[in-house]
């Protein structure tokens, strides 16, 4: 394995040297032969399924990373990308033949394909820089676009439907619970403000009567020598000799005028 992929960190070097050899079959305006791009994104696709497939792709990328700062990064970023599209294609199948097509300069250019998968097929971009592609044979970047039937684009439109429909629908169910909070709020806020008021006015009254109970406590022991007068003159008026029999429990002020009349 190690071997392998030694191979194909130099195999960049073979198709940067394949670029200066005969312009007669030029791909697209790039000094590149059809032939070097078609053989070198062959080698792509079988490298990456083989790294993933033996879980190999960080010791790749050390042995990139020794050759060339940065390509390490490239293959790590490569593989995720290819990992995550065989979920959706299924296994690796090859390329479509005569679907291998680029453009661009040499200083940067786009290599397109189509790929075989068990479950699907899929189209293919990868981006490459004159920085890197002379180094490695693996893109800088990629792009992989499985081919959906249209049942499934469908399917999926009607699913993506759903979840915004469903996400707005529970939008506006919150909405309208807080609204309907908003007149809520305002009747327990009275109802508490009542129950707190009910409270206070039994305080307020019991307050109240415990209060005339002292005065009128304090106003028989403050008019005792009141008391012993009126006791005394109503003891004459019987024509008792003592005021023992007589008890004074109140004092209350007349209503009439008949003490300034006469």
């Amino acid at each position: 394995m190690k071997k392998f992929l030694l191979v194909l960190a130099l195999a960049g070097c073979v198709l940067g040297m394949t670029a200066c050899g005969s312009t007669e079959d030029d791909a697209g305006g790039l000094s590149y032969t059809q032939e070097a791009i078609e053989d070198n994104t062959a080698k792509v696709f079988t490298a990456l399924d083989m790294l993933v497939e033996d879980d190999a792709v960080e010791e790749g990328a050390d042995q990139l990373e020794a050759v060339k700062s940065g390509t390490g990064e490239i293959l790590i970023a490569d593989g995720a990308i290819w990992e995550s599209a065989l979920t959706e294609i299924g296994s690796y199948e090859g390329i479509v033949e005569d679907s291998v097509s680029a453009e661009g300069t040499d200083e940067a250019f786009t290599v397109y394909c189509e790929i075989k998968g068990s479950q699907r097929n899929a189209q293919v971009e990868l981006y490459y820089t004159k920085e890197f592609a002379t180094v490695t044979i693996f893109p800088g970047s990629m792009m992989i676009s499985p081919n959906y039937t249209l049942g499934e684009k469908m399917e999926k439109a009607a699913l993506n439907t759903l979840l915004g429909m469903g996400t707005v629908f529970i939008v506006l169910i919150l909405i309208m619970l807080i609204i309907m909070a908003f007149g809520i709020i305002p009747k327990i806020e009275k109802s508490i403000a009542d129950k707190k008021a009910k409270k206070n006015v039994s305080t307020d009254a019991a307050v109240d009567n415990t209060i005339a109970q002292i005065v009128e406590k304090e106003e028989l022991s403050d008019d005792t020598e009141l008391v012993a007068v009126i006791a005394a003159a109503i003891a004459a008026y019987e024509g008792a000799a003592t005021t023992d029999g007589f008890v004074v429990r109140s004092i209350k002020r007349a209503n009439t005028n008949k003490w300034q009349r006469a």
